[in-house]
């Protein structure tokens, strides 16, 4: 069986692993405050706080910046639950609209949806390809008279605030520049299915126009991640520097050094091995699938921006939903693992409860009855990339053709 998506765990990963378990700082310390210094400077920024996942990283800023009932924050229809969980866990509301057909987040949408209750964006780079953030920076400064701050932070700000789901999109790009500083916020997820892994994990960048220190910010972020408290680990090593205080009801979300050691060698090799190995295999699916008039290709490039090829989003020209669940079935039949990349948040028990209709997400409804993820990982041989396209193209005949 041909995996979807094994982690890229080799020997010099083994080892900085191991070399962190024998140096007895098992914790966040100096790999923690190593790993952000390096993600900060790929995505030339200057502040990044690790945390243990994209999830809790996101949820913080939501409580940082005051997210509270009676909110509403726009997202994408189509995303993974955790884009609108976090909302839910604030008491806020997610408002959702539709997407594009390149699976972002359609901007005129976003428009119509804004609301003096508004305090939040948070669009989603799915498979890797970020959104048109200069789009959407432009909507909500024209936007800002309508905009209602609830406290200090929000009235500093002084706009609906920007936080991009990069989950997907380490590494992808716009106008030559790496996703990171497009947003006030972007948080990245390092979990083990991501091109850049660190088993669980994530990471913050800060990126708060003035008056906002961003220095202040990480400190700031950094004692929220540890349940208010004033010092972390780290800075208690220093002879006589054992008090602490708490200052807030803070969250326990902080990366550990352990898992910053595999990010480490991950970032490592980075741009000169795993993107490129990834981008070789999408252009090797398109050259195989281009030839056939049913397979609609994922937009991973144009002209401002590349996917950081992430997923590899199919979809079946036509199809209904039941086909493509066959065509599926087919190819797990042939010993090829596949998945769909998401279920929207109105198909799922929990969103339909509260009202969300899938109906009211046209382009997102067609998006997702008619995908299939296709594996996409560093590991994926050339030979295994011919037996996956296959299995596709043959199940496809065995479901539509018959």
């Amino acid at each position: 069986m041909i995996p979807f998506s094994p982690p890229y765990i080799d020997n010099s990963i083994i080892e900085a692993v191991t070399e962190t378990l024998n140096s007895g700082w098992i914790t966040t310390g100096p790999k923690t405050k190593e790993f952000e210094h390096k993600i900060a400077k790929f995505c030339n920024i200057s502040h990044v706080l690790a945390v243990n996942s994209w999830t809790a990283g996101a949820e913080l800023l939501l409580h940082w910046f005051g997210i509270q009932p009676g909110d509403e924050i726009i997202i994408p229809a189509y995303t993974y639950c955790a884009t609108a969980n976090i909302i839910i866990h604030c008491g806020a509301t997610p408002v959702m609209v539709d997407v594009t057909e390149d699976f972002c987040i359609d901007i005129e949408a976003v428009k119509k949806a804004i609301t003096s209750k508004t305090k939040a964006i948070i669009p989603v780079d799915i498979g890797g390809l970020p959104v048109n953030y200069s789009a959407l920076n432009k909507v909500i400064y024209e936007n800002r008279d309508i905009f209602q701050p609830n406290n200090e932070k929000q009235q500093k700000l002084g706009k609906i605030l920007l936080l991009s789901d990069a989950a997907h999109s380490f590494g992808g790009l716009i106008d030559n520049a790496y996703v990171g500083a497009f947003a006030d916020f972007t948080v990245f997820s390092f979990h083990a299915v991501k091109n850049l892994t660190t088993a669980e994990g994530g990471a913050i960048c800060i990126n708060l126009p003035e008056p906002f220190d961003n220095s202040e910010v990480y400190k700031e972020l950094n004692i929220w991640s540890l349940h208010g408290q004033t010092k972390d680990a780290l800075a208690k090593t220093q002879k006589g520097a054992w008090e602490y205080d708490v200052i807030t009801s803070g969250y326990k979300c902080n990366m550990t050094d352990i898992l910053a050691s595999i990010g480490l060698v991950e970032l490592k090799r980075y741009k000169s091995e795993i993107l490129i190995r990834r981008k070789q295999i999408v252009e090797k699916y398109n050259t195989i699938l281009r030839n056939y008039e049913w397979a609609l290709l994922p937009t991973t490039i144009d002209l401002y921006r590349e996917s950081s090829y992430h997923l590899y989003l199919l979809r079946i020209k036509g199809c209904t939903i039941l086909q493509r669940n066959e065509i599926i079935k087919k190819v797990f039949d042939k010993d090829v693992s596949v998945n769909v990349h998401y279920k929207p948040l109105p198909e799922l028990t929990f969103y339909k409860n509260l009202g969300y209709k899938m109906n009211d997400f046209p382009v997102s409804k067609k998006l997702w009855e008619s995908e299939i993820s296709l594996p996409v990982y560093f590991s994926l041989t050339d030979e295994q990339i011919s037996i996956i396209a296959n299995a596709i193209i043959e199940s496809y005949n065995e479901t539509i053709m018959q």
